[in-house]
């Protein structure tokens, strides 16, 4: 019969002062043109996806379950850490009743251009402009413009937002 083993300690790295301790772990630094982080282009496209989730007001929890994931999974979408592949893609514009086309729609031109990692061009796009479509303010607004029910009272609205904007 064997007998029991005991659980095994971890070792511990030598360091020059001889005390016995563990060093600390390597940190890796983080370049201005790391090609490690979010491409610009998945950028763009979960912003898109959370653009039009917002619009038509719908949850992380339920954009995710009717596309078959977690909604951590689809935050991580639309921050563009993870990559949308071509088949979820197609579910995400079939759920937000889109074209997959609509996630490239205006894709900024130095995103357009990259080839690859750790250029220049990628890491100017990595940081996109304010858009003023992103903001919760812009949704808000255009769900309830889309809300009042007579088209002639919308056109007048219009009219009265067109009318008060700055020449």
């Amino acid at each position: 019969m064997a007998t029991p083993s005991r659980p095994r300690r971890p070792t511990l790295r030598k360091t020059s002062g001889g005390g016995g301790t563990k060093s600390p772990p390597r940190r890796r630094i983080k370049t201005h043109y790391s090609s490690r982080g979010p491409n610009p282009i998945d950028i763009h496209v979960g912003a898109r996806v959370r653009l039009r989730r917002n619009l038509l007001g719908l949850t992380l929890e339920t954009l995710a379950k009717a596309v078959g994931v977690t909604y951590q999974q689809l935050q991580k979408y639309e921050r563009g850490v993870n990559r949308v592949g071509a088949s979820r893609l197609f579910t995400l514009g079939r759920a937000l009743e889109v074209p997959v086309a609509f996630f490239f729609e205006d894709l900024p031109a130095a995103a357009k251009n990259a080839r690859g990692g750790g250029s220049k061009g990628l890491a100017a796009a990595a940081a996109p402009a304010p858009d003023a479509l992103g903001k919760r303010e812009t949704t808000d607004l255009v769900r309830a413009y889309w809300r009042i029910g007579d088209a002639g009272t919308r056109k007048r609205v219009l009219d009265l937002l067109k009318a008060m904007r700055p020449d």
